[in-house]
């Protein structure tokens, strides 16, 4: 994975004045995902580049998976910036980072996630707000979403499902589980990973009344798909 990051930084910073969109995340994301052992089968409507997704969360290898399929940057709880070289990742990838518990800051937040729709493209958020254990949904947060009330309906919204088979369980980061040993627990795994990405049906215009509607919308949507396959 070193090896990857050093290979892909200078490419990087030779293509960022040239592109508003740096392709190199997305290989350097999808690369890791590989080097894990993940792999990716994608089912649904394919997704528009210019995407706002709302996806269930199992595992830190979602975020790979995830932007290594559709090239999404991510909202992301500003408890990582206190980590340097994690935050230095992250903002490479143009991750929005919120303080979701300050609700004094949720105008601002909403601010810098209509920003980031208009200056990335696709942008992924896990509503959810941590990894539960990949078989049930936890409630959806919706503050964020208010994003998308006016400035950004011309985006579509569409749900998607990770779902990671028989080896749920194994590789969900949930209970009190440190975040190293998880990865480290993940990464020493001789099996292969098999990930579905199903991209559910973009919101209705009825589903996007309001922020509430739409997390509603949303988990019903990921909830309907969890049960058919299950």
């Amino acid at each position: 994975m070193l090896a990857v990051l050093m290979a892909c930084l200078p490419l990087y910073y030779l293509l960022r004045p040239f592109t508003a969109h740096n392709p190199v995340p997305r290989w350097f994301l999808r690369t890791i995902a590989a080097i894990a052992g993940v792999h990716i089968r994608t089912r649904g409507p394919r997704p528009a580049r210019r995407t706002f997704f709302i996806a269930n969360h199992v595992s830190w290898l979602d975020i790979p998976a995830l932007a290594g399929a559709t090239g999404t940057a991510f909202i992301a709880h500003d408890g990582l910036t206190e980590i340097g070289p994690l935050r230095w990742l992250c903002e490479l990838n143009d991750t929005v980072f919120v303080a979701r518990h300050d609700r004094r800051s949720v105008a601002a937040q909403i601010e810098q996630v209509r920003a980031a729709l208009r200056e990335t493209g696709a942008l992924a958020v896990f509503p959810e707000g941590t990894t539960s254990n990949g078989t049930e949904l936890l409630p959806f947060k919706s503050s964020l979403l208010s994003a998308l009330d006016t400035e950004a309906d011309h985006i579509p919204v569409q749900p998607i499902w990770l779902d990671y088979g028989p080896e749920t369980r194994g590789i969900a980061w949930a209970g009190t589980e440190p975040g190293l040993d998880n990865a480290l627990r993940i990464l020493a795994r001789w099996r292969p990973i098999g990930l579905t990405i199903t991209y559910l049906q973009p919101l209705s215009q009825d589903e996007r009344a309001n922020r509430k509607t739409m997390a509603q919308a949303a988990r019903c949507a990921i909830a309907s798909a969890m049960a058919r396959c299950r």
